[in-house]
């Protein structure tokens, strides 16, 4: 759960995005080169995938800055702009090989139901993020 941060003031796109860098670093999931490619990656191409959510990750050329696979969430309850629209949950992913498309996959389920999307970007528990993300 250590992971995971929730009731986050709004910053910008990019602190969000270092945010999110940096707790996978710190979390031994990947070294520190890897926030400047997740940087990368959004300059590339935004990684927001709809209903107020946000799945920033590394360029392809970043693999081996990635140690172990994992993930941090964060949860923005007044947003933050991130282009044209506002994300209120960002989840941070660092994947060894092609784990990362698994973990896209796993979130894919989670984030299509709306109504749990929307528990998830005002939820005051932090055990009820940690349980939707590990389906105990």
């Amino acid at each position: 759960m250590e992971n995971i941060r929730i009731g986050l003031s709004s910053v910008s796109k990019e602190d969000a995005i270092r945010m999110a860098g940096q707790i996978l670093v710190d979390s031994g999931y990947a070294g520190v080169e890897y926030i400047d490619a997740m940087l990368q990656r959004e300059a590339d191409l935004s990684t927001y995938i709809g209903n107020g959510t946000a799945i920033p990750h590394g360029v392809s050329e970043a693999k081996k800055a990635i140690i172990k696979t994992g993930i941090c969430i964060l949860q923005f309850p007044d947003g933050i702009d991130y282009g044209d629209e506002k994300v209120y949950l960002m989840i941070g992913i660092a994947g060894v090989g092609n784990e990362h498309l698994l973990i896209l996959s796993n979130l894919a389920e989670i984030l299509e139901d709306e109504s749990k999307v929307l528990d998830l970007r005002t939820t005051t528990d932090i055990d009820f993020v940690y349980k939707q993300f590990t389906n105990q």
